[in-house]
């Protein structure tokens, strides 16, 4: 027998604002991340010497905008599932974000190490 407490799994209240103002701030934090990772996509094109490799720089800078990309599309996926999911009482999903932006990150900082050490900056 259900309980009057017992609702639905898509019967949806409103959370507390509270709630919903520290999704938004996560999602304008993920958004700020995103703006970081394209700025320095377009300083490296513009400001870094030539690494001694043909089209490093528009690697490193493509890869840091594609990443850029992915943390903004993530990032309205993340807050539209996890609003949902504050609407219908449920349990916040997870995220992979974290790890990925990481591993993105680590792996253009490896690249740019490792043409540093192996080709010196002019």
């Amino acid at each position: 027998m259900a309980k009057p407490t017992d609702r639905p799994a898509t019967e949806e209240c409103e959370p507390d604002y509270r709630f919903t103002l520290a999704n938004e701030r996560t999602f304008l934090a993920w958004i700020r991340t995103a703006l970081a990772l394209l700025a320095g996509a377009v300083a490296i094109t513009q400001l870094v010497p030539d690494l001694g490799v043909p089209l490093a720089r528009q690697i490193i800078a493509s890869s840091l905008a594609i990443i850029s990309i992915a943390v903004v599309a993530g990032s309205a996926l993340r807050w539209r599932s996890t609003q949902l999911a504050m609407r219908r009482s449920q349990a916040l999903p997870g995220t992979v974000m974290p790890w990925a932006l990481s591993i993105g990150v680590m792996a253009i900082g490896g690249l740019v190490v490792g043409l540093v050490l192996r080709y010196g900056v002019n």
